[in-house]
């Protein structure tokens, strides 16, 4: 169905105009509203009202629209940028290794969950319930765990291995969005009540609070009213350090083409992704002026400026997501919801033993299932000065994608006989 705006601007302008109502009116200070956002955070709302414009209202939609192309490939790499400079390296390395173990506790949970979920949909669903033949269905699953433990990169790979038909590629890809985008959600709102979360888990979150603390003290006392010239200084480290991102970005893919036939024997198909190389770069400009004097650039809102950035993604990510499709592939959308309560459980057993917070259950599943594009959402929902642990960990997801999706993959094509 054509939607009834079609031309970017004025979708961006409609997206714009929600995300400023949805901050307005979360801070009028009125019974109302002060109810309603004890138990709707902001953010989710950021996310699920685009996506109500897209289905079923049917004002917007992501189809022909470059909102998601120039928000992902623009504004997401300024917004690493802009939240890393200001980032207390020393500090994310102290919060131990309860993130690294959390990452691949979410890589199992997904490797696991695939063959769990069909053995399971296979044993209690009617007959003709997924129309597609079960060879067909484990190999389009594998593209679905290839871009959940990585990325599109490991996707389409995984695409390529198994010779996948290009029609059921198209339903794998709305099914992998649509129940990536419910578990995002769940995820927002968790961070809301993260503190809840984190009794129940019994789980030591003062490192965490330590470090938002720090950083938090540290833009207190740099903090000041911006000039023009701050604004221009911001507007060009950020789009300067994009400039250079995407520059090295189109000379670095080329090169490793070269060597596209090692690099897919040995499974690396995303070094030869220029959106990988992309968010690396970009990643790595931001942690490096953190050393310099540039880091001060957060007194004028350098934090603030990057939040926002990833608020307009967040808008432009759920604009893509259209519930509708799931009443039109019932079986496959059944496995992705399974197959998300394996992975759900699996961190929440890991998290329960080890005592790990929230905020680590949270960043290492959407380092996995969202990777470097949302990741950082997710953790900035907890405070700005978190996001590049998001992006470490998504970085991680990239190279460990196409390996984890084979062995799924292979599990999976055991269950269908």
């Amino acid at each position: 169905m054509t939607p009834y705006f079609t031309n970017d601007a004025i979708v961006f302008g409609l997206l714009t105009t929600v995300l400023a109502l949805i901050f307005h009116t979360a801070q009028l200070d009125h019974p109302f509203w002060k109810k309603f956002y004890r138990y709707v955070p902001p953010l989710l709302l950021c996310y699920f009202l685009p996506a109500l414009l897209h289905w079923p209202l049917g004002l917007i939609s992501d189809e022909g629209s470059q909102l998601y192309f120039v928000a992902s490939r623009y504004l997401l790499p300024a917004s690493l940028i802009l939240l890393c400079i200001s980032i207390d390296i020393q500090g994310i390395i102290n919060l131990g290794p309860k993130a690294l173990i959390m990452f691949l506790a979410a890589s199992a949970g997904i490797i696991l969950g695939g063959p769990i979920a069909l053995l399971v949909i296979n044993t209690v669903a009617p007959e003709g319930f997924i129309p597609a033949a079960p060879e067909d269905v484990w190999r389009g699953l594998s593209t679905i765990a290839g871009s959940w433990i990585g990325g599109g990169a490991n996707q389409n790979a995984m695409k390529i291995i198994y010779d996948m038909d290009d029609n059921l590629f198209a339903t794998m890809v709305i099914v992998d969005v649509v129940v990536a985008n419910i578990w995002m959600g769940f995820l927002l709102y968790g961070a809301t009540i993260s503190n809840r979360l984190d009794k129940w888990l019994k789980a030591d979150s003062s490192l965490i609070e330590e470090l938002k603390n720090k950083v938090a003290n540290y833009k207190a006392s740099i903090e000041k009213i911006p000039t023009t010239t701050d604004m221009f200084l911001l507007a060009g480290v950020a789009f300067g350090g994009v400039a250079v991102a995407h520059w090295a970005a189109a000379n670095i893919t080329p090169f490793m083409e070269q060597f596209r036939g090692t690099l897919e024997g040995l499974r690396l198909n995303a070094l030869m992704s220029s959106f990988f190389w992309l968010i690396v770069i970009a990643t790595t400009i931001g942690f490096g002026l953190s050393f310099t004097k540039v880091k001060r650039l957060e007194g004028a809102g350098a934090s603030r400026w990057g939040t926002m950035f990833i608020y307009l993604l967040v808008a432009t990510i759920g604009m893509k997501m259209n519930l509708g499709e799931v009443f039109d592939n019932l079986g496959l959308f059944a496995i992705g919801i399974v197959w998300m309560l394996v992975h759900v459980f699996i961190l929440l057993v890991t998290a329960k033993i080890i005592k790990a917070p929230f905020f680590f259950v949270a960043v290492g599943s959407q380092a996995n299932i969202g990777g470097a594009a949302s990741a950082p959402i997710v953790a900035s929902a907890f405070s700005p000065s978190l996001a590049p642990v998001g992006v470490l960990l998504a970085v991680l997801g990239y190279a460990l994608g196409t390996y984890g999706a084979i062995i799924c993959a292979e599990l999976m094509s055991v269950i269908s006989g």
